[in-house]
């Protein structure tokens, strides 16, 4: 008898947590030093981030989100990384082949904060809104790092048509109108 209520337990409860995965989230334990000093400031010990799903069922990423993704490199790895540039904006990239970078509709230019320790969208591009996967929420552990992520983006990194230098916006847009025509 107890062995029928505990299967009859199991069955329901493994396509529910199923579901609760693929709808809500899940918790990711973040590995590297990319994300640094927002994620894993400590080497000793890393991060463990709650990956919300529902945020970016629409698609609707902001400047400055926190995302996992499927690496556009490597299909069975994914990332986190942060939003920089959303479509429409333009950015100035750091090593990437073009110097500044329209982008296009449906996609995303995601890098990590610790510059230069990062295989980002300066190594391999804009990202299609298609391979993000969730928005990090918050750290759920350490206990010592429990807090909500914040969607901030450093001014040194804005989308140069929102650079609060108009001389900078009208030589990057004559630049990149030039490159494209």
């Amino acid at each position: 008898m107890k062995f029928t209520v505990v299967l009859k337990s199991i069955l329901l409860g493994i396509p529910v947590g199923i579901t609760v995965i693929d709808l809500v989230g899940y918790v990711a334990r973040v590995d590297g030093i990319s994300m640094q000093p927002a994620l894993n400031p400590d080497l000793d010990q890393a991060d463990y981030v709650f990956l919300n799903r529902w945020p970016v069922r629409s698609y609707q990423v902001q400047r400055g989100d926190i995302i996992a993704l499927t690496s556009p490199k490597d299909p069975t790895l994914s990332i986190i990384k942060r939003v920089v540039g959303i479509q429409g904006d333009i950015v100035e990239t750091i090593g990437y082949k073009n110097h500044i970078v329209r982008i296009p509709e449906g996609h995303c230019w995601v890098e990590g904060d610790h510059t230069g320790h990062s295989m980002d969208s300066n190594n391999f591009g804009p990202v299609s809104l298609g391979l993000i996967t969730a928005k990090a929420s918050c750290i759920v552990w350490p206990p010592s790092r429990w807090q909500f992520l914040n969607s901030s983006l450093p001014e040194s990194r804005l989308p140069l048509n929102l650079s609060p230098s108009t001389s900078v916006l009208q030589s990057a847009i004559q630049y990149a109108c030039n490159i494209i025509s």
